[in-house]
C-alpha cells in the first residue's frame, strides 16, 4: 500500500472517487453528442479525472457498469485506468472476483499481473485461501495491491457477515484475521500489507472496532455519501496518525452537477464535491 499511502500524504486527502458510469448518471449533452454511450463514458471520465487529479489520490472503476456496455465498454474502462495512471492517479478496479485456483490466478492477471491496468483489485475471499492466494502472489510479483471484502456497506451484508461463530467472533471478524494470516510477510514501508480490507462506512462501530484489532490492514471504506456514511463515521477507520484508510465516494461527486444545476459543468462540480469531502474528512483527523 505504499504508493497509495504516499499518494495520500502528498495530496493530504484520504479519498477515492469511484467511476461508477450508470447511464442515467451521464449529462444529457453527452450521451446526445456521441454516437455510442461508451463514447459518451469515455468523455465523461476523463473529464472527471481531469477536474479531481490534484485533488484526490485515487480514482476507482466499477467493472459492472463498463461489462455492460460490451467489448466497447472494457476497453473504456482500460482506457480510463491507463489515462488515471498518466495523471499519477492509484488505480483500484472494483471488479469483487472470486474464485479457485487457475480461475482466481487468471482474475489476477487480469487485473494486476504484469499487463493489468489496475494498481489494486477488490477480490471476494469468501471462497477461502485458494481464492484468495492468486491475488496475493500477483501483488507480490508485481508491486501491486488488493483489498478483501470483510464487512461490506449494503444492508444485507449482515445476513452473512455478522454471523457469530462457535468461536465467538462474527464472520467478518474470522475473515480479518485470515487476510493477516494469507498476506504474512508482506509488509510495506508503513507496515500495512499488501492485502487491504473493504469495511464499509455505514458501519462505523463496526469500521473502528476493525481498525484497532487489525493494525496492519489497510483499509478500503465505501458507504460515504450516498450511502449515509459520513465524516465522523469514517474517522475510526484511521490511526492516531491519520493513516491506515481511503474514503470512497462515488453518486456524490459524479452526479454533484445534478445539485448545481447546470450538466454541462459536470466536472466543475465534481471537483468541487471532492474538494468539500477532503475538507470534510480531513477535518476530523489527527494530526
Amino acid at each position: 500500500m505504499d504508493r497509495l499511502i504516499k499518494l495520500i500524504e502528498q495530496k493530504k486527502n484520504p479519498s477515492v472517487i469511484g467511476l461508477d458510469p450508470v447511464i442515467d448518471y451521464l449529462p444529457t449533452f453527452l450521451k446526445e453528442k456521441h454516437g455510442s454511450l461508451a463514447d459518451a463514458v469515455l468523455e465523461f471520465n476523463l473529464n472527471l479525472i481531469d477536474a479531481v487529479s490534484d485533488v484526490v489520490a485515487a480514482v476507482k472503476p466499477q467493472l459492472a457498469y463498463y461489462e455492460l456496455l460490451g467489448s466497447r465498454g472494457y476497453a473504456v474502462y482500460e482506457k480510463t485506468a491507463a489515462y488515471a495512471k498518466e495523471k499519477g492517479l492509484y488505480v483500484i478496479a472494483d471488479a469483487k472476483r472470486g474464485d479457485i485456483g487457475s480461475t482466481a490466478a487468471a482474475y489476477a492477471e487480469s487485473y494486476i499481473g504484469e499487463n493489468g491496468s489496475a494498481d489494486a483489485v477488490t477480490a471476494n475471499g469468501y471462497l477461502g485461501s485458494d481464492g484468495v492466494r492468486p491475488f496475493i502472489e500477483a501483488a507480490v510479483k508485481n508491486d501491486k495491491d488488493l483489498f478483501v471484502l470483510v464487512k461490506t456497506s449494503n444492508p444485507s451484508s449482515g445476513e452473512l457477515q455478522d454471523l457469530p461463530l462457535q468461536s465467538g467472533e462474527a464472520v467478518f471478524e474470522k475473515m480479518a484475521l485470515l487476510i493477516e494470516k494469507w498476506a504474512e510477510g508482506t509488509k510495506g514501508e508503513y507496515g500495512y500489507l499488501r492485502a487491504g480490507a473493504v469495511v464499509g462506512a455505514t458501519y462505523p462501530a463496526q469500521l473502528a472496532d476493525f481498525r484497532k484489532a487489525h493494525e496492519s490492514v489497510f483499509l478500503l471504506v465505501p458507504g460515504y455519501g450516498f450511502q449515509g456514511g459520513g465524516a465522523e463515521g469514517v474517522k475510526g477507520g484511521f490511526d492516531e496518525n491519520g493513516r491506515g484508510a481511503v474514503v470512497n465516494s462515488s453518486r456524490a461527486v459524479m452526479l454533484a452537477y445534478r445539485k448545481e444545476g447546470d450538466e454541462r459543468k459536470y466536472a466543475e462540480a465534481a471537483r468541487n464535491e471532492a474538494i468539500r469531502m477532503r475538507d470534510e474528512i480531513t477535518s476530523v483527523l489527527k494530526p
